[in-house]
């Protein structure tokens, strides 16, 4: 494999691999926050909180990245405050991962909350009725029953990340070494003559990793369900 990719493909994959796992760690308590948020409570706006979360799905993904640039570029009305405290998203690995985790962020929401739907609010209340507190029959009722959607979550989420292009290139544009991941490294290689070869080998990467996630996510989901079962 060392001798298959060469340093700039590896380059490529390293990064994804990095921008992928901090969008989806980062992301990932948010995302619990937000699904149990739409699954449980009722609320005014509660259509709208649940249309801005699977906003990033129906926009193109270059809106979505030009989006980021205006709010979180070094002159847009947040990017600007970060940018005083030494904090710079635009053009820079992080702010990869901040695109690729807004638009995987959907996908780990709607597992995450039909997991939580799942879940009987019969035993929510009757530990509730013991004197348990929110919280704490949130961390220890459903949370439990709810870890395969969680987990099935997360692992989608990070494909998907893995996978953005249209919001990162846009927000963090294609810099080797630095932004460069695979979707990227594959339309780069695609403008050159002779460069087919390297991009069909990160296409292959892609498909395998994709693949990998995909029957990760059914053989840790169905795991855990099994012991929270058996528990």
């Amino acid at each position: 494999m060392t001798d298959w990719l060469g340093p700039e493909e590896w380059r490529a994959v390293a990064l994804s691999l990095q921008v992928s796992t901090w969008a989806t760690l980062v992301s990932l308590p948010f995302g619990v926050f937000v699904a149990y948020t739409l699954a449980r409570w009722t609320f005014p706006g509660k259509q709208l909180l649940n249309g801005l979360v699977h906003l990033p799905l129906i926009l193109p993904p270059v809106v979505t990245g030009y989006l980021l640039l205006l709010t979180l570029g070094t002159r847009g009305p947040i990017g600007s405050i970060l940018a005083d405290w030494g904090i710079v998203f635009a053009f820079r690995w992080m702010g990869a991962a901040v695109a690729a985790g807004v638009m995987a962020f959907p996908l780990m929401v709607r597992a995450i909350r039909l997991s939580i739907e799942a879940v009987d609010p019969k035993l929510e209340q009757a530990s509730a009725t013991l004197g348990a507190s929110p919280f704490w029959v949130f961390l220890t009722v459903t949370l439990p029953m709810a870890l395969p959607g969680i987990v099935a979550g997360a692992i989608l989420a990070f494909a998907k990340a893995m996978g953005e292009f249209g919001a990162t290139i846009t927000f963090v544009s294609n810099i080797p070494g630095q932004t460069r991941t695979i979707p990227s490294a594959i339309y780069a290689f695609l403008q050159v003559p002779g460069g087919e070869g390297s991009a069909m080998k990160l296409v292959i990467v892609s498909v395998v990793v994709a693949m990998g996630a995909l029957l990760l996510s059914e053989l840790i989901g169905r795991r855990v369900a099994a012991r929270v079962g058996g528990a």
